[in-house]
């Protein structure tokens, strides 16, 4: 799908279809974002700063002082701008309650972060709350001024992580630490390994139970397949999928699990 875009001084000019900021950059699915105002978030992927808005609520989103190179190199896949998601809605909306909840929350997108930054997220964020998750990885950044490497982070222990205010989550960091940098988990093995295998491999991680790995899967490797199950998800699946998700998700459930998962919390 063709990229439609133009620079404007020192900002990118994009023009974007199916995309909604605070869909895709409020949902959960990454915690370095903040509002700033109406129609636009300030926010961060490893060490990339990024100011995004919406022109008056449009198709129109103005990337803010950056440049050209950084834009296609950076921001255009992390923001899955070549995937075409009204495709993908067309698809699910073959099932009648795909079809309501892609209108309900059609502009969210699958941001493509980087696995250890994704995996260590979720790690911080279970049994959590999201302005907590947030001050988590926000006092992380800024010990290390920008997102830590898990090599960043090699001598790390439970006690030095205290600064973090993390709880019982500092030891599983500092466990899946250990486990990437000693090979055990190879985070671009992850990315072609058959799903349940990846995961499995993930959740040898301390702390690390199917939801997190599932998280980690979709969002830090684009696994679209996997399919994190949450208090509210599971809700969806008792409620309108006894029998399982529809044929129309197979290949992408993950990208359905965003949809349902913000349309059921509305009703």
């Amino acid at each position: 799908m063709a990229i439609e875009y133009k620079t404007d001084g020192n900002d990118i000019l994009l023009r974007q279809s199916d995309f909604a900021l605070d869909d895709t950059l409020d949902c959960g699915q990454a915690f370095r974002w903040e509002k700033t105002a109406d129609n636009a978030y300030h926010g961060a992927f490893l060490n990339n700063q990024l100011t995004i808005s919406c022109e008056n609520g449009s198709d129109l989103f103005r990337l803010h002082n950056t440049t050209e190179q950084e834009f296609i190199e950076v921001w255009a896949d992390y923001f899955d701008l070549s995937t075409d998601y009204g495709r993908l809605k067309a698809q699910l909306s073959e099932d009648e309650m795909l079809s309501k909840a892609c209108a309900y929350a059609g502009g969210i997108r699958i941001l493509r972060q980087d696995s250890w930054e994704a995996l260590s997220s979720f790690i911080i964020s279970q049994n959590n709350n999201i302005p907590r998750i947030k001050g988590i990885i926000g006092r992380l950044c800024e010990h290390y001024s920008g997102y830590p490497s898990a090599e960043m982070m090699k001598d790390e222990t439970v006690e030095s992580l205290g600064y973090l205010r993390s709880g019982f989550r500092a030891k599983y960091l500092v466990d899946a630490v250990s486990k990437v940098l000693s090979g055990e988990i190879e985070l671009e093995k992850i990315r072609s390994l058959p799903l349940d295998e990846a995961r499995n491999k993930l959740m040898t991680i301390k702390g690390v139970g199917p939801k997190v790995a599932d998280c980690a899967l979709l969002f830090g490797f684009y696994r679209t397949d996997a399919f994190p199950m949450d208090v509210w998800v599971k809700r969806v699946m008792a409620q309108w999928y006894p029998n399982g998700l529809p044929e129309c998700t197979k290949g992408i459930r993950g990208i359905a699990q965003q949809y349902l998962f913000h349309y059921i919390r509305s009703l």
